[in-house]
């Protein structure tokens, strides 16, 4: 059941920033970048929680994840402050 939920949350993640990404092609709006590059990094670090906790179990990525994490929310924090201005 793990496999699911895992891959699921990837390509949710993944799928939103595709549909963000059509958005921002279309109407070029700043925050729809940023929310695309937010989401682009959650589906990498989604995929790193599957081969951490799947592919590869006796390893340890939660190093990996955190900070593909922390930058993925970054970007779209930058974002925010930047539009704000």
């Amino acid at each position: 059941m793990d496999l699911v939920v895992y891959a699921l949350c990837a390509v949710t993640s993944l799928a939103c920033a595709a549909l963000l990404l059509r958005g921002w092609l279309r109407g070029r709006a700043p925050l729809l970048l940023w929310s695309t590059l937010c989401f682009a990094g959650l589906a990498v670090n989604n995929v790193i929680l599957f081969v951490d906790k799947v592919v590869a179990p006796n390893s340890d990525y939660s190093l990996a994840r955190a900070l593909s994490g922390t930058v993925a929310v970054a970007l779209l924090l930058y974002g925010l402050i930047e539009e704000s201005r």
